[in-house]
């Protein structure tokens, strides 16, 4: 091929050893010139044969030729070299004449002429069509490498057949700092060391020394084949480089190997990333600890720059230096260094992480930002420093990466690639921790207090029994529950509670030992664990728990007086496994709870028979609400003016298959604490309504019942549809109803359950107020709540022949009923003497054992049968 403008163009013919060199070229590489229109004016036949064009079939034709029908990217080398006046190097896909794909590594030269017009673009292009495919599986993962001559940025290198250097270009020159005069003529080891002894039998692996890499290319060269490989070079200036190394042999006819071309592309950036990311990115994925990642980037940098010392620090919360990583420097550097608060001048690490830049001091004996670490910085032989902050995403400095150097001196730019990957494999890493302390944070930590949670305190527990057990010292589980706290949720609603929890928690945290634990297990339940712990110290702790909890509170401009019922047991004496002794410590609590609120119980081997007896009875009233094998009993109220049927009230009974009748006091109290009383009420309610609807059928006597309702009910946004249901299927009018109401429902305010009771009262159920007299308030929820009954404490009834306080009392109650045209029911009336006295307050409708105890339908049948009799006789005119 002849280039226009060249010597042989001109009609003078190239010195023999620049023909040879030519030649080639012209055999290794497919050579096309274009003008700077993109005409082609000349071609080789390595090109041609690249193609599968005649020459004919080109010359005179536009570049695109050569291109996919379509391909808007066709001419963008070429515009690139117009519009630069430079080489411009790159891959492409061309179209072969049958239609096939081609891909060619092509470089673009400009030719300019005696005035620095350009003359022609020279195309110089190698088919790696097959190496392309081959590396199409691995994702790409080596570079394209490009051939070309003195304009091109890659380094190209031609031997003879006995490994003498014939010819570089400007490339290697600029790459690697050897001047031409310095290699020509030479061994092609020269600038690399002489190869080793014996020949590599497989030139075609890729290895990592840079001799040993051009010693099996050369093998691979006389056999007639390729060679392709990644090798760590030094430059002149002995900086290290990793390059792509690609050879070519040219051969004459005989086969016998002429030259050999060699083309080096720089590969360092990328080879860097491959390195350091593929390890620190693989130890992430194997959830290697941080200090272990950072070391390994040190590692995998210095290795790459030798030079270098690399460190690595965190800037913890209070703005402190804390050493990460540094696997060259001396621990006791480390040691100096940490705890180290951040400012302008506290060297390179803290100014750079203050300032949140990078800072450079080449120089740090003379640098002012070093002044007060200059002693300990020479005493180790750190003559410059470079600190690179860790930024995150969100603006926080998270640590600095600093490179460390021997000699007063810079970064150089194999320095600053190096940086830019490995700060953001400190980035990964640092905030991969993070995302793992959150994790741990989220799985061992409860999310509203901060204390740890239920499987935090397992861990906690266990390692403080380890502990225990090799120091022979005991050890305490306090299990804690709130009392009342319910009552806080449903009056002032769950935000309200939680404000509460939030308190509780910090209370007890402080008013424990560090080395103790206090954890939250759910709801209102707190367990803490104090560790080495006499008898003397429990019950110090204790009263500080006590204390702690007790202490009145503010709480959406309430004032509470939080309490808690605690349970204990103890290590060894209850038990060695923390399961057990978490289980014995809540039984105990159970047993303050039940006998005396806000108590202290320590556990006893009774409380594990009880707590088997309570297991026991709950399974079993879910068995009889799932059989419906509970029964009603009804109590008469009666009209003491004319002893008729005021109505019933319902209450639950429950007769146990093994242990009999079981009190209500115990079982609803049961119903309570396991999430059973909203179903036990609302069977009650159902019961009720059926059996009232078969009395007023048959004409029984009986017009009203009156069922009691826990606050749980009132909770269920579905009651009043509910009532209605109940009601309605048996058919019976709303006024026949009664809903017993205590004060802890009328404490309630929630809106949602007002709303409920305003509901309720609208459908035209009566709505009476249980035990009224006994609570503080009672009085305050008549003005604003629907109730149209009260029903006067049993224990009013009790004294009232024999104390006048209660006698006044009484009267009082009857006086509010009458003036707000309230019906006022007696409860607990046992004698002649307390009927009397009511009737001669005002009382109209009593009820007690003087009339009936409360008795199943049936019998509730037959003694209305005996009451009416009886009545009968006593008022034949009435009756």
């Amino acid at each position: 091929m002849v280039v226009p403008g060249s010597p042989s163009a001109a009609g003078t013919s190239p010195a023999p050893g620049r023909e040879a060199l030519l030649a080639a070229l012209d055999h290794s590489l497919g050579m096309l010139t274009l003008t700077p229109d993109g005409i082609i004016v000349d071609v080789n036949d390595k090109l041609l044969g690249m193609f599968g064009y005649a020459r004919t079939d080109l010359i005179g034709k536009p570049h695109a030729i050569l291109c996919e029908p379509g391909d808007i990217t066709c001419g963008d080398a070429l515009a690139q070299v117009l519009s630069t006046q430079r080489s411009h190097t790159g891959q492409v896909r061309r179209h072969r004449q049958d239609g096939t794909a081609v891909w060619l590594e092509a470089t673009y030269n400009p030719v300019f002429d005696d005035t620095g017009k350009l003359a022609f673009v020279i195309k110089l292009a190698v088919d790696v069509t097959a190496r392309v495919e081959r590396q199409a599986a691995d994702d790409a993962r080596l570079h394209l490498l490009s051939l070309g001559v003195d304009e091109t940025d890659n380094a190209v290198l031609i031997t003879d057949a006995q490994g003498i250097v014939c010819y570089v270009n400007a490339g290697f020159t600029r790459m690697l700092g050897y001047a031409a005069s310095e290699v020509v003529g030479q061994s092609v080891y020269v600038p690399f060391g002489e190869p080793p002894e014996g020949e590599l039998a497989d030139g075609a692996s890729a290895v990592v020394d840079v001799k040993q890499a051009l010693a099996g290319c050369l093998v691979s060269a006389r056999d007639g084949r390729s060679c392709h490989c990644e090798v760590l070079v030094r430059t002149a200036q002995r900086q290290p480089l990793w390059v792509s190394v690609v050879t070519n042999p040219i051969l004459d006819a005989s086969g016998k190997l002429l030259n050999a071309v060699v083309l080096f592309t720089d590969i360092t950036q990328s080879k860097i990333q491959e390195v350091l990311q593929h390890k620190a990115l693989a130890a992430m994925v194997r959830d290697a600890p941080l200090v272990e990642v950072l070391t390994l980037v040190c590692r995998e940098l210095e290795q790459i720059a030798p030079e270098v010392m690399a460190s690595v620090v965190r800037v913890d919360a209070e703005g402190r230096l804390r050493p990460q990583a540094g696997p060259s420097l001396p621990a006791q550097y480390h040691k100096m260094v940490d705890g180290l608060a951040i400012g302008p001048n506290v060297g390179t690490c803290g100014t750079a992480a203050f300032q949140a830049r990078p800072v450079i001091v080449t120089d740090i004996a003379n640098d002012p930002r070093w002044a007060n670490f200059r002693d300990m910085a020479a005493e180790f032989g750190l003559a410059a420093s470079w600190s690179m902050p860790i930024i995150a995403n969100d603006g926080r400095v998270l640590g600095v990466l600093a490179f460390y150097y021997r000699t007063v001196r810079g970064p150089d730019a194999l320095h600053e690639r190096l940086v830019d990957v490995c700060v953001h494999l400190c980035k990964l890493a640092f905030e991969r921790d993070e995302s793992r302390t959150r994790i741990r944070q989220l799985a061992f930590s409860d999310s509203l207090t901060g204390l740890p949670n239920r499987s935090m305190l397992g861990v906690l527990a266990a390692q403080a029994i380890a502990s225990a057990g090799e120091l022979n010292t005991r050890m305490a589980v306090i299990f804690i529950d709130l009392d009342r706290f319910k009552q806080v949720n449903d009056s002032l609603g769950h935000q309200a509670g939680d404000v509460l929890l939030r308190t509780i928690a910090q209370r007890l945290r402080r008013s424990l030992r560090g080395a103790d634990i206090v954890a939250r297990l759910s709801g209102d339940e707190f367990v803490a664990v104090l560790t080495e712990c006499d008898p003397e110290r429990l019950d110090i702790a204790i009263e500080r728990m006590r204390g702690a909890l007790t202490a009145s509170c503010q709480v959406d401009g309430v004032t509470l007086a939080p309490s808690g019922s605690f349970g204990i047991s103890l290590y060894p004496n209850h038990g060695k496994e923390f399961d057990l002794l978490l289980q014995r410590a809540d039984m105990a609590m159970y047993q303050a709870k039940m006998t005396s609120p806000g108590s202290v119980r320590v556990y006893s081997e009774d409380m594990n028979i009880h707590a088997q007896e309570r297991l026991e009875l709950e399974t079993a009233m879910r068995d009889a609400l799932r059989r419906n094998t509970l029964r009603l009993f009804y109590q008469p109220q009666i009209n003491l003016l004319d002893e008729s049927v005021y109505g019933v009230e319902a209450l639950s009974r429950w007769t146990h298959p093994q242990h009999g009748e079981v009190s209500p006091s115990r079982f609803i109290a049961l119903a309570e604490e396991c999430g059973l009383i909203g179903e036990l009420g609302m069977w009650t309610l159902r019961e009720s309504c059926r059996q009232l609807a078969e009395w007023r059928q048959r004409g029984a006597g009986i017009e009203n019942v009156s069922v009691n309702l826990s606050p749980t009910n009132f909770h269920d946004h579905d009651l009043p549809r509910m009532i209605a249901e109940a009601l309605a299927d048996h058919e019976l009018p709303p006024s026949c109803l009664a809903i017993e109401i205590t004060e802890s429902v009328l404490m309630d305010h929630n809106p949602s359950t007002l709303r409920i009771i305003d509901e309720v009262h609208s459908m035209g159920v009566r709505l009476s107020m249980d035990d009224f007299g006994t609570g503080y308030s009672s009085l305050g929820y008549l003005r604003r709540l629907p109730v149209s009954e009260l029903k006067l404490d049993r224990s009013f009834v009790h004294d009232i022949t024999r104390d006048e306080t209660v006698r006044a009392l009484t009267n009082a109650i009857i006086s509010i009923g009458r003036n707000l045209h309230l019906t006022v029911v007696a409860e607990g009336v046992e004698d002649e003497a307390q009927r009397n006295l009511l009737v001669a307050q005002g009382y109209r409708v009593a009820q007690g054992y003087l009339f009936s105890p409360a008795l199943s339908a049936g019998d509730l049948e037959r003694w209305l049968e005996q009451w009416s009799a009886r009545r009968r006789a006593r008022n034949p005119v009435q009756s």
